[in-house]
Parts: structure tokens; sequence; C-alpha cells
């Protein structure tokens, strides 16, 4: 992952991330102060399957293709992740290998949260950390709601029920 040369992130951008949306004006500047903005430039991997990362990046602009390796030794598009998106949620939570790599598709730009400055927060304002673990399972809350609806789209086709295919 490359670094951009300005790394810090400002307030507004915070606000207007999945992480802000609950958050008051001096919430967003607590937790604009602990994240770096970072860029990635076109096909380079911010994570990669097997890989641990204590952080959790959020897509501020430009779009990820979640793959995985195939049987065949190639890439299998699983995802593509676009602005606003969160990136390696559960491995911020509970420091699991990531199961996908990340590879951008152009020039990306992210908000990057380490889970040890995160973690500081809970002393000095409980109610910012309570806020953004929200954020949090919301997106997981929201990932896994549509892996369940194509899973039973999947499940319908191959059984050919409910008349629709």
């Amino acid at each position: 992952m490359t670094i951009s040369e300005d790394c810090s992130v400002d307030a507004e951008t915070i606000r207007t991330s999945s992480l802000g949306s609950e958050l008051s004006d001096e919430q967003c500047a607590a937790l604009a102060r602990i994240t770096t903005a970072c860029g990635i430039k076109d096909g380079e991997f911010i994570i990669e399957e097997g890989q641990k990362d204590d952080a959790i990046h959020v897509l501020v602009d430009g779009n990820l293709e979640a793959v995985t390796r195939s049987s065949g030794g190639g890439w299998v598009t699983l995802q593509i992740l676009r602005a606003g998106d969160m990136i390696g949620e559960l491995g911020f939570i509970d420091g699991v290998e990531h199961s996908a790599s990340l590879r951008a598709l152009g020039n990306c730009e992210l908000i990057r949260l380490e889970r040890e400055n995160f973690e500081k927060l809970l002393e000095t304002d409980p109610d910012l950390t309570y806020k953004v673990m929200r954020a949090i399972v919301r997106e997981v809350h929201r990932i896994l709601r549509g892996m369940n609806t194509q899973y039973m789209e999947m499940s319908n086709y191959i059984s050919k029920q409910h008349g629709r295919y």
C-alpha cells in the first residue's frame, strides 16, 4: 500500500463516511485526529488473503475488488467495493486473518483507523466508541443480508424453485 503525502483526515471526511453517521461535530474531530488518509494505486493490494491487520478502512474514492485464488491459481472476483464501503471490519474487531484479498481498480483513497488508537477512546469518549462500533456492526449486517439474498437466489436457481428460472 502506498501512503499519500498528506496523511491527515478532516472532520468533514469523517462526518460523510460510514463511520461518522451518528457522531457529533466534536466526535468527528476526535476520530479524525486518530485516523490517517492513505491511497493505493491501480492494481495494488491493500489486504492480502491470510494476512492479519488490526485496522479498518473506509473507501473514500475509487473501487476495490475483493478477490480470492481459485484452485487453478487464477483470481476470482467476489465483490466490488465502492466509495463509502468499509474494509476489514472483522479483522479490526477480532484480529483474525482476512479471507480474501482486496485489489484497487484504479487509484483509491481511503481512511485508515488502527484498533490500538481507537481503543484509547474507550477511556476518553466511550459514547464515540459505541457509535463507531454500531456503524461497523451495521455494515457487517448489510453485507450478511446481501450474502443471504445471493445465497437464496442461487439456491432457487439450482433447485429451480419458485418458478423464476
